[in-house]
């Protein structure tokens, strides 16, 4: 019943979702990600539209077969997204906000629905629970993806320091050649 009509209307709950998702950028930034069509001008969007739909794919194969979903396919479409949230100055709530943007799509899609036949609430549920799994999931892979950055800017910091270090002996080995050779004071010559 839900996962029908999830079917038949799928291109309307595809484009609200999507378009709650852009919604949460800066509204110049939102224009663009949302105007822009080429893949190469505009990779952010690109990455943002392919992850939804494949991730609402996932969601559909969820609740069609009764099973979990499955963490290894949906992965790939959450990280798309995530990655980029995780270096842009996004809170980790609000980098993983967009799944939970996904319930809010549907239960203003299927308002309706849901009032004529009660059923529905039951697949409903299903659907949220899966929702509440891509978001502790998607949580996950931003964790994991912050770790990376502080690692890179540690490791950084550290070639940085070591950088620093260096110079400062070459600055004093050049001193102490012009005392004398190799640092020795004339005297001792």
């Amino acid at each position: 019943m839900l996962v029908d009509l999830l079917s038949e209307k799928r291109a309307a709950v595809l484009q609200k979702w999507f378009d709650a998702v852009i919604n949460s950028y800066p509204a110049e930034t939102a224009r663009f990600l949302r105007t822009q069509k080429d893949r190469f001008a505009n990779p952010v969007g690109q990455a943002i539209l392919e992850g939804t739909e494949g991730i609402l794919e996932e969601l559909f194969k969820y609740l069609g077969d009764e099973g979990r979903i499955d963490s290894g396919r949906v992965s790939g479409f959450l990280d798309s997204i995530i990655r980029v949230r995780a270096i842009q100055d996004f809170t980790p709530s609000g980098a993983v906000w967009f799944i939970f943007q996904l319930k809010e799509v549907v239960r203003e899609e299927f308002a309706r629905d849901l009032k004529e036949d009660p059923r529905m609430h039951a697949e409903l549920a299903r659907l949220e629970h899966g929702i509440d799994e891509l978001a502790l999931l998607s949580f996950d892979i931003f964790m994991k993806c912050r770790e990376q950055i502080y690692h890179i800017k540690a490791d950084e910091e550290r070639r940085g320091l070591y950088r620093l270090l260096q110079q400062a002996r070459i600055i004093t080995g050049e001193a102490e050649e012009k005392n004398g050779a190799g640092g020795k004071d004339e005297k001792e010559i």
